[in-house]
């Protein structure tokens, strides 16, 4: 149950770090979306290690195979599966961690519940597995994609550098310009720099992604338990790394008074209705209303860091657990395109739950 998401547009992923692949079902998928591969690759280029010298060195094609549900390059309607293979294992990197609980992963918690872990990389507790997610998302985008939708994230904030301009401000076509993924080269480049002093004393650095989402009409998402904004929040706390979501507003909003706060309703000349501030992050009552979605993802520093750190073993002996491996020293750049592959799949499947519950 913990590998599926979505009601109607369903995806379950499979495969571990250094398994011999991983990879995504997705059902309930519409028949006739154009399956554009060349795009479904790009999204996952975007994602993959070895990109920079601020990224783990993992090299990795992410090359995507389709074994099901697309023919003549047209979705059918049945099941899409779809497989990334493995090419770049080096399980002997973790066989000192084998019976080691390394801090602030997940190896402690998945011996707890499930008696056994795959130690290789974490196993399926792996960032790996994002991937799959990725493949999925791209799919999702291009569904929404016909519909008007546009998702853009970017990298507003790595450790203490913060980019304190709004997304308005900023020129999100410049965001894929560099490295980092942050649509201001000055601070990008500052980013840049930090990641990769961070990197050099083998240590790791947290920061945020931002994501706007443009084009939703009014009418998405489900009142109580499966708002719009509930369900986006679950998406993205279930990336890897994850430790922070906010929407609109979000904690800054209770510095202002509710005669700030609450955005006006009113006609424009197309006889649309907008409101005249968006603090609302476009969800009202768990529900679009047709303006700009947006939000903020907070990552922590990487668990994996190149420095020996005082743990334990599954005996409960004190151990030191060696930084080995290949690892990110900063995850946000390649974060920005699961971000957005999560927030795709989200929209999907509201827009088909939305599709379904009309007469």
């Amino acid at each position: 149950m913990g590998s599926t998401y979505g009601k109607i547009f369903k995806i379950a992923t499979f495969g571990e770090s250094h398994g011999a692949g991983i990879g995504v079902i997705i059902e309930g998928c519409p028949a006739g979306v154009n399956f554009d591969s060349d795009f479904i690759q790009s999204e996952l280029t975007r994602r993959k290690p070895g990109q920079s010298r601020i990224t783990t060195q993992r090299k990795e094609a992410d090359e995507f195979e389709v074994l099901s549900g697309v023919f003549e390059g047209k979705t059918t309607g049945t099941p899409i599966a779809l497989i990334i293979r493995n090419e770049d294992q080096r399980s002997k990197d973790y066989s000192h961690i084998a019976a080691q609980f390394r801090p602030s992963h997940a190896d402690y918690t998945y011996q707890v519940k499930y008696g056994v872990r795959d130690y290789r990389g974490g196993g399926r507790s792996s960032a790996r597995e994002t991937a799959a997610r990725v493949a999925a998302g791209a799919l999702a985008k291009l569904l929404l994609a016909d519909l008007g939708v546009n998702i853009q994230s970017y990298v507003s904030q790595v450790g203490i550098l913060k980019l304190e301009k709004s997304y308005q401000e900023l020129d999100l076509t410049l965001t894929e310009s560099n490295a980092v993924r942050c649509p201001d080269p000055e601070m990008a480049q500052q980013m840049f720099d930090y990641i990769d002093s961070v990197r050099k004393r083998g240590d790791s650095v947290g920061g945020v992604v931002n994501c706007v989402i443009t084009g939703v009409p009014a009418g998405w998402g489900e009142p109580v338990f499966d708002k719009l904004h509930a369900e986006m929040g679950k998406a993205m706390l279930s990336i890897n790394a994850v430790k922070g979501f906010e929407y609109g507003s979000g904690f800054e909003g209770v510095t202002l008074l509710g005669s700030q706060h609450n955005d006006a309703f009113y006609i424009d000349d197309e006889e649309r209705v907008h409101t005249r501030t968006n603090h609302s992050g476009g969800v009202q009552g768990g529900i679009s209303n047709g303006e700009d979605i947006y939000f903020r993802v907070a990552f922590k520093p990487v668990a994996t860091i190149m420095q020996d750190q005082e743990s334990i073993d599954q005996h409960g002996d004190v151990a030191i657990v060696q930084g080995k491996g290949r690892h990110d020293p900063c995850v946000v750049p390649r974060a920005v395109p699961i971000v957005e592959a999560m927030a795709a799949l989200v929209l999907a499947d509201f827009y088909l739950r939305n599709r379904s519950s009309k007469v």
